[in-house]
């Protein structure tokens, strides 16, 4: 018989339960004889802002890829049975039934997916609702608070905006942080 690799391989799980599935299996895993079969159970995530209805910013992590949950095992008939037993488990993607034998993701698969969570994992917050040149934005922080001004430029990299706002009835340019204005 062959000997058996560790391999990456995607579970699906109900939408919005992915960190609950995901404590379901390290505690089925702690609790069980698969420590030695299950090495790593993952959920890219990404920070992303959002506003709330009173203008305030909100730091929210949202998943990368909504109701998938990614394993590396070794995988047999015994794991593959007990992480489809865990609660919340839907299944293996690439299987039509539970009785399908998992389908193991491809290596570039994986390099691709391991180089988006450390991109992920390392970059900053973005803006979930990005800004668009020619829109309106309201001063909300700074010297020049309450004033409404209109978007120039917008920097994504350094996450900066250029706006243009009347000042005793004269276009002043200024340069501010996402954080530093909201949408009207």
């Amino acid at each position: 018989m062959a000997e058996l690799e560790r391999k990456w391989y995607v579970i699906k799980s109900v939408t919005g339960t992915e960190k609950k599935v995901k404590q379901n299996i390290e505690s089925e895993v702690a609790l069980s004889s698969l420590k030695d079969s299950v090495f790593e159970v993952l959920i890219p995530t990404e920070k992303v802002f959002h506003s709330t209805k009173s203008g305030k910013k909100v730091v929210k992590e949202r998943n990368y890829f909504p109701s998938y949950i990614f394993v590396e095992a070794i995988m047999t008939q015994e794991v593959c049975a007990k992480l489809l037993e865990v609660p919340g488990v839907l299944g293996f993607v690439g299987c039509k039934r539970k009785s399908d034998p998992p389908v193991a993701l491809r290596k570039d698969e994986v390099s691709r997916l391991l180089g988006k969570v450390d991109e992920l994992s390392t970059q900053d917050e973005f803006l979930l609702q990005p800004y668009i040149v020619g829109e309106e934005v309201k001063v909300i922080d700074g010297p020049f608070n309450t004033f409404n001004g209109i978007i120039e430029e917008i920097d994504t990299e350094k996450k900066k905006l250029k706006i243009t706002v009347k000042i005793f009835g004269r276009k002043t340019p200024l340069e501010l942080g996402f954080m530093q204005v909201e949408k009207i």
